[in-house]
This record gives structure tokens, sequence and C-alpha cells, in this order.
């Protein structure tokens, strides 16, 4: 598990909620404090858009979908109270991850790979985490998951410490 404080607010949110930055995530569910709370549970229902709709790949909505939506409940003179957004690589993501460093796993051996943002009125926090289908000793997929998430995050020039 990593745990990373964003040094530069300002920026992150502008990243978080303008910004494209992590609409490759899924959202798995968030919670978000203004004038009242709003839970979101991060399920996708193509049932929604008919048949006219595609099927959709993906089990949980892409941030990309969702991000103009929290944007419009945050925007304004005030900051949000406190918010936790948790995300999911996608199970494409994931296999790439898994391949491409040689990890002793099956993607569907994986659950997710989880990254929490917490905001509490004051200071971001980010942590990553996964969840498996399997029981192991073995570290090496959560070694990964942090390393490529520490690299994300130095890509898209996000300070951090």
């Amino acid at each position: 598990m990593l745990a990373l404080q964003i040094t530069n607010l300002k920026d992150f949110m502008n990243k978080l909620f303008v910004k494209e930055t992590f609409d490759r995530f899924l959202l798995s569910e968030a919670t978000l404090t203004t004038f009242a709370v709003y839970h979101v549970d991060g399920a996708y229902h193509p049932e929604f858009f008919g048949e006219d709709q595609e099927e959709s790949v993906f089990r949980l909505c892409p941030w990309s979908r969702l991000r103009p939506v929290f944007f419009s409940l945050i925007k304004g003179k005030h900051t949000p109270l406190n918010f936790k957004i948790i995300f999911q690589l996608s199970d494409a993501d994931t296999a790439r991850l898994l391949q491409t460093d040689n990890l002793p796993f099956q993607p569907e051996d994986v659950f997710g790979l989880y990254m929490n943002v917490q905001y509490d009125g004051e200071r971001v926090t980010v942590t990553t985490g996964s969840s498996l289908k399997i029981f192991t000793l073995d570290k090496s997929l959560d070694a990964s998951w942090d390393a490529l998430a520490k690299r994300f995050f130095l890509r898209q020039g996000i300070d951090f410490s």
C-alpha cells in the first residue's frame, strides 16, 4: 500500500475534476459533502441507455462519464467540506500490468486495484490497495501497482510527498 500526501491542492483538484487526467480509471464509489452529502455507487447500468447503446465492457462507470457531474456539484465559491473517491484500474489495464511486470497472477485472480482519494477539507491523501480473489502471501502485485501509481502521478505532474 502506498500513501501519498498531495502538495499542490489547487492543481490536483483541477486535474481531478476539470481535466481528463483520471479519465481512464473506473469509479468504484464516491462520497462528496457540500451543502448535502452525495454518495455514488459506480456500478454501470447500460440498460439505462436502451437498445441503441452498444454493449459495455465495464461493470463500473468510467470517471470520464461522472467527472462532469462531480464538477457541477463542486463548482462555485465554496470548496467541498470533504470527499472520498475510490478509483479502480480497468480490467484491461490490470491485465497489461500483470503481463508487463511478469507477475504470477492471472487477470481473473484480481478483483481490483484501487486508488483512494480522500479530501478532509484541508489536504488530499491518496492511498493504493489491491484485492485478490485468491489467497497468497505474494506482495508483488501490490509493489507493481504502487510503482505504477507513483509513475502515473509523476507523469501527470502531480506533486506529492
